[in-house]
């Protein structure tokens, strides 16, 4: 990042990420969809995966901006659900908002959010202490698990959902979200972009791993009475 804000403040190139406030209009639009598609009733709680964190920023402006102009009488709670192998907001948000320090990420699943030093993270504090909300995080293990869950009710969702999906199992568990809290899980990609972590997943090739919900490939005979048999 620290190379990249170097080469386009030399270059005419636009730099589109979370530092631009121009993507950070965008993403707000989703905000305001969830609203409508609501029929601008609030809902309780919505939980964000967490990298850069502007997603967090942006939710909490569309959600005040529908606010400001009367079309809601609240913002919804936010959450940040980080990777515990990238978490430096959790650590910020855990330690009290005192001092924030950059960690160095490491690998995961959800690879898009594999950062450890987050541009917008004032933004993305502000976001939070505004919206009363808080930050969680999620193993390796327990964001793997919530996405082959959700996968077996039919969905096929990325692994950063997965760790969204992770929080509010863990903030549903702990009694921080109510059993009536209506709560939208922000889903970020599809799941065919992260294919082959499902099949190692499933194929449970995945070291130090239990992948307790796995639903195993069987190999079969490519002959008419091997399929039928199995």
């Amino acid at each position: 990042m620290k190379l990249i804000r170097e080469v386009t403040s030399e270059l005419p190139i636009y730099l589109a990420n979370s530092l631009n406030s121009l993507r950070l209009e965008g993403q707000k639009r989703a905000a305001i969809e969830i609203l409508q598609q609501f029929d601008w009733e609030v809902p309780d709680w919505v939980i964000v995966p967490g990298g850069n964190l502007g997603n967090s920023y942006a939710f909490y402006k569309g959600f005040k901006m529908c606010q400001e102009l009367g079309l809601v009488d609240r913002v919804p709670r936010l959450v940040c659900a980080q990777a515990a192998n990238a978490n430096p907001l959790y650590l910020y948000y855990k330690s009290g908002w005192i001092q924030f320090k950059a960690v160095k990420a490491n690998t995961t699943f959800a690879s898009a959010i594999q950062i450890g030093d987050p541009v917008p993270i004032d933004r993305a504090v502000y976001a939070l202490k505004n919206s009363n909300g808080i930050v969680e995080e999620a193993t390796e293990e327990e964001l793997m698990d919530a996405m082959a869950q959700a996968d077996s009710t039919g969905m096929f969702i990325c692994p950063h959902t997965g760790l969204a999906l992770s929080a509010l199992i863990k903030l549903r568990n702990s009694g921080v979200i109510a059993a009536g809290d209506r709560t939208v899980v922000v889903s970020t990609a599809h799941g065919l972009k992260f294919s082959q972590s499902k099949v190692d997943y499933h194929s449970k090739k995945i070291p130090d791993m239990a992948c307790r919900f796995a639903n195993p490939p069987e190999q079969v005979k490519a002959d008419f009475g091997s399929v039928m048999d199995v």
